[in-house]
């Protein structure tokens, strides 16, 4: 098969490692029904060596089939909330190639505490470091993180998922399976998390025939009533780190969504 070499020099300790496995471990779900993930070669310190996807362009039958896919994907689970790719015990990264930051990984025993602990807290922390984000901007935070379990509603008794964890539109890649088009995987920063994360990383940036793939989703594993309004709950995290990454607009961005999560 072809091959696509993903490179950095200089790359933090075990970043390409962790993303392998990563791919490999959401991989495990294929015999299940999951989705088709780029499958991995090698990899280094520098480096890690994928198949090569030829792009095609997505139809509404792929789209559901994806949809029902990921659904099958996520539950296939994982052991906990947090917990890293299989055999994998180093660091675990979430963000761009130039500039991942950790991403804490854990045994959360429930959505709630994952979340905000895991997640939200931490990310906000490193903004505020890096002078993007400030106290106030924790305060809010806070506050939110007190609320989980109300904002969560039902979601929060959801078991933990085996998720892409990074699953914007970009993170999809559409090919020919030589039957139609079919959705590819590329760019985790996998782990065991809640199932809405990934649907809400979806909606964030946007994705073609999102309907659709809601649609697939759905007819595999119902969601929980009221997600449409905790799609804002876990699109925060992904929002938070594009403050810590670009800052600009993406700050005004989260302290308005952090305002209509608080009313």
């Amino acid at each position: 098969m072809p091959t696509y070499r993903k490179s950095r020099r200089w790359a933090p300790e075990g970043f390409f490692e962790c993303e392998g496995r990563g791919l490999k471990w959401l991989g495990e779900a294929m015999e299940h029904g999951g989705p088709r993930v780029v499958e991995v070669y090698d990899w280094g310190d520098d480096h890690l060596d994928i198949e090569r996807v030829d792009a095609a362009s997505p139809t509404p039958k792929a789209a559901y089939e994806f949809g029902a896919a990921l659904a099958r994907m996520h539950d296939v689970g994982a052991p906990c909330f947090g917990a890293p790719p299989a055999g994998y015990t180093g660091t675990c990264y979430f963000g761009p190639l130039q500039d991942p930051v950790p991403m804490d990984t854990g045994d959360w025993s429930d959505a709630a505490t994952y979340y905000g602990q895991g997640r939200l807290l931490p990310m906000v922390r490193l903004g505020v470091q890096r002078h993007e984000l400030d106290q106030s901007d924790l305060d809010m935070t806070q506050e939110i993180v007190d609320a989980l379990p109300r904002i969560m509603g039902p979601a929060a008794s959801d078991k933990p998922a085996r998720i892409h964890g990074d699953l914007w539109g970009g993170n999809v890649m559409w090919t020919d399976d030589g039957d139609g088009a079919e959705a590819v995987l590329i760019d985790p920063a996998a782990h065991g998390g809640h199932r809405e994360e990934d649907l809400a990383m979806l909606h964030l940036f946007g994705m073609s025939y999102l309907e659709r793939i809601m649609e697939g989703y759905q007819s595999v594993h119902p969601l929980k009533k009221g997600f449409e309004a905790r799609c804002t709950l876990w699109q925060l995290y992904p929002i938070a780190g594009h403050c810590v990454f670009f800052g600009g607009g993406y700050v005004g961005q989260f302290r308005a969504m952090c305002r209509s999560l608080l009313r």
